[in-house]
């Protein structure tokens, strides 16, 4: 009798191919977890000391943050506020008290950190970094420039107006050192930093009166040109015509 094969039935060898294809891949996959499971039975403690380590360190990252880091920037802040007050005065003051006023806001009074002693203690902190600004700006007014510039150098700042401001002290410090050369470097850092109508045209004039004072007409001449046509409001644009004969007249 014969037989046949409805349409859609699979043949028994078929079947059987399908089924030892199937058990195949299924043997695979029990090797390749058999091998797995061995690899973490090996391993395991390895890898339980390394999820410990990320544990630790994302605790102790937590912990600094909340325990450490935000307390003493508290601390810090607190202890500025005397300091700053010097400075405050120090600014206002007459001549003759001035110096004496820095002083307070560099070493403390009454039991409060001056600003040095802040930067030291409370390294690290947003209040420590501002300390160093503000003692870099202190030690430029009572004529210590070298430790001003050591000051300066440590404050870092995205700041719109203090990031050029202490760039440009530096320069300040170093044409009182009579290093013009350095003084210039500064000060061009400082009109490049930022693009502002307060301290961009102040350091392209500095920065073209220190070329000028070195010789370097054809430097001069390209800052005085870009004061004049980017801040011909500001209150320095007013002294490019002087500074630009003399630049010009320069061989």
């Amino acid at each position: 009798m014969a037989t046949y094969k409805k349409k859609g039935q699979k043949s028994k060898r078929e079947n059987i191919e399908e089924k030892s294809t199937t058990a195949g891949v299924f043997n695979t996959l029990d090797k390749s977890a058999n091998k797995t499971e061995a690899w973490v039975a090996k391993n395991q403690r390895y890898i339980f000391v390394l999820i410990g380590i990320v544990a630790v360190v994302i605790l102790g990252y937590l912990g600094y943050e909340r325990f450490i880091q935000g307390p003493n920037e508290a601390e810090a802040s607190n202890e500025m506020a005397q300091a700053q007050m010097h400075f405050g005065e120090a600014l206002e003051a007459p001549a003759a008290e001035k110096d004496s006023l820095f002083q307070l806001s560099l070493q403390g009074s009454g039991g409060a950190y001056g600003f040095v002693q802040i930067a030291e203690e409370y390294s690290g902190t947003d209040a420590a970094n501002l300390a160093h600004y503000y003692a870099g700006m202190a030690y430029l007014n009572i004529g210590k420039y070298q430790e001003a510039i050591a000051q300066l150098d440590e404050f870092s700042s995205d700041d719109e107006i203090l990031a050029p401001l202490a760039k440009g002290a530096i320069g300040d410090a170093f044409m009182q050192l009579n290093q013009t050369e350095q003084a210039l470097t500064y000060y061009e850092k400082a009109a490049s930093m930022r693009s502002n109508s307060f301290t961009t045209p102040k350091f392209l004039l500095k920065s073209a009166i220190t070329a000028i004072e070195l010789g370097q007409g054809e430097t001069a001449k390209k800052h005085l040109n870009k004061l004049k046509e980017e801040y011909p409001d500001s209150p320095q644009a007013d002294k490019v015509p002087v500074y630009l004969g003399r630049a010009t007249a320069m061989k």
